[in-house]
């Protein structure tokens, strides 16, 4: 990437959230020499990454892994290199301090009375389809990585994009795909096309690069910060910080205009908007009417909670529980009805193994219909499925019987963000603008001056997708601003 040049007039850019996406950019933007404004209506940063005390323990929501670590480090090569200038190379890894730990394995996974771990290992009977698979696809992380951080139109992104989609040949969908590996068991067909959730939607409703993302996780490897997650968008807050932007919290967004974004309490003129808001709630700023999509990603519910014994000592950090059938599943959410079993998350944490609790917490995380409802612990949906996942991973009475203290968020909580019901990235799109491929793209002509960022311009694509469209938005604004 070539150097920025300081720009002649610096312009006024006001951010609209304090997530990972807006934070990213108000760094950026801020570090080429812009006046940068981060307006978030919450009271804390992260947006839905945020920051939870349970018992006296520190707990995350949101996402709870990172992976393509090299989209991180891109980050703070290009944060450097546009300010390269004024300071030493070095600056923005001392001041985002953030440490990975890599965990010993993507996860366990539980399926029709089966476990496996992935990698899978020797003497498992899908260990020589698993090698096979991961020998085609594991190898694409650099080729994602350069997806994940330019825009994949462009003629440098070309070859990455060919290689990954040379894999693939006419089926396009992740179900297409995986079905036509005719040599691929079942069982382990289903453990990767369950990943698609991640998405919010079906397998059939993807592109056939996720289903590459499980090998290509094993290979590379998945991540946690040290701390939490949330000590990755608290890195990204004091990189902004220290580029000169302000970030106001507590300060909710009422309306957007051409020139003018109106708070609670204060009017902010602008040159330029950068939202990190969802779609739903950007449009409602902006004056345009709300419509309820047709068809919705799904949505969750969330339980956080403090723990008064351990778990058993084999207990994976991250174990995913898949329904016994799948398609049921799909169907259900399709429908926006709770289903009869769901996809689970089980998030173990020991003391002192990621955060410093002296106490065990997990999270418990069930994909949920976008229903808007209201969900706790004595909803029978909920409690069979606590009881499911508990017997899935060997407890011997539910795991709610160990709670010291919890918190539960669910389809209202998510609703509050903007999204139709709560559904987590909004609505679906069209096969052909799903993954790299996006809509909303970063900004449009009726708008020239509004920008966008953030999960739901990348649905589905976790923390790098976040940074790296933010960081590819980043640097066509800067490019325009500068008049290159």
């Amino acid at each position: 990437m070539k150097r920025s040049r300081m720009p002649s007039t610096p312009r006024r850019i006001v951010v609209l959230g304090a997530g990972i996406g807006g934070l990213t950019a108000a760094a950026l933007l801020a570090r080429a020499g812009h006046s940068v404004t981060v307006l978030e209506g919450s009271d804390w940063i992260g947006g839905k990454s945020r920051r939870l005390e349970i018992d006296g323990q520190r707990v995350d929501t949101g996402p709870a892994l990172v992976t393509f670590p090299p989209v991180w480090e891109e980050l703070l090569a290009r944060y450097d290199a546009i300010g390269a200038r004024r300071s030493a190379p070095a600056e923005a890894a001392a001041v985002a301090a953030l440490t990975l730990k890599k965990l010993p394995e993507v996860g366990r996974y539980f399926y029709a009375g089966d476990s496996v771990t992935l990698p899978v290992p020797p003497g498992h009977p899908w260990h020589a389809a698993w090698t096979r698979f991961e020998r085609e696809h594991g190898g694409l992380g650099p080729e994602v990585t350069s997806m994940l951080t330019a825009d994949p139109a462009s003629p440098a992104s070309l070859p990455a994009v060919r290689r990954v989609f040379r894999l693939y040949g006419r089926r396009l969908t992740t179900r297409g795909f995986l079905d036509g590996l005719t040599w691929m068991p079942d069982g382990l067909r289903e453990v990767i096309a369950i990943h698609t959730l991640n998405a919010g939607v079906s397998p059939r409703q993807t592109l056939a690069l996720y289903a590459s993302m499980p090998a290509i996780m094993a290979t590379d490897g998945v991540w946690v910060p040290e701390g939490g997650v949330n000590e990755l968008p608290l890195a990204l807050h004091r990189l902004a910080l220290h580029a000169g932007a302000q970030v106001h919290t507590g300060e909710p967004v009422t309306a957007v205009r051409n020139g003018l974004v109106s708070t609670t309490s204060a009017t902010y003129p602008a040159d330029v908007i950068v939202s990190g808001l969802d779609r739903g709630v950007l449009d409602e700023l902006l004056g345009r009417p709300k419509a309820r999509p047709r068809s919705l990603s799904c949505s969750g519910v969330a339980v956080y909670a403090s723990l008064a014994a351990p778990l058993p000592a084999g207990t994976a950090t991250h174990s995913v529980v898949l329904p016994d059938d799948p398609a049921a599943l799909h169907r259900s959410l399709d429908a926006g009805v709770a289903p009869e079993q769901t996809m689970a998350f089980l998030n173990y944490y020991r003391p002192n193994e990621i955060y410093p609790n002296d106490r065990p917490t997990v999270a418990v995380l069930l994909t949920a219909p976008a229903d808007g409802r209201h969900y706790d612990l004595d909803t029978p949906w909920v409690a069979d499925e606590m009881a499911r996942v508990s017997s899935a991973v060997g407890l011997d009475r539910p795991i709610t019987e160990l709670f010291r203290d919890h918190v539960v968020l669910d389809p209202r909580y998510f609703a509050g963000w903007g999204s139709a019901g709560g559904a987590l990235y909004g609505a679906t799109n069209p096969l052909w603008q799903s993954g790299p491929f996006h809509r909303p793209g970063y900004t449009s002509r009726a708008h020239p001056w509004l920008w966008r960022v953030g999960a739901s311009v990348h649905p589905g694509g976790g923390i790098p997708a976040v940074l790296g469209g933010a960081m590819t938005a980043m640097h066509k604004l800067i490019g325009r601003l500068d008049g290159h």
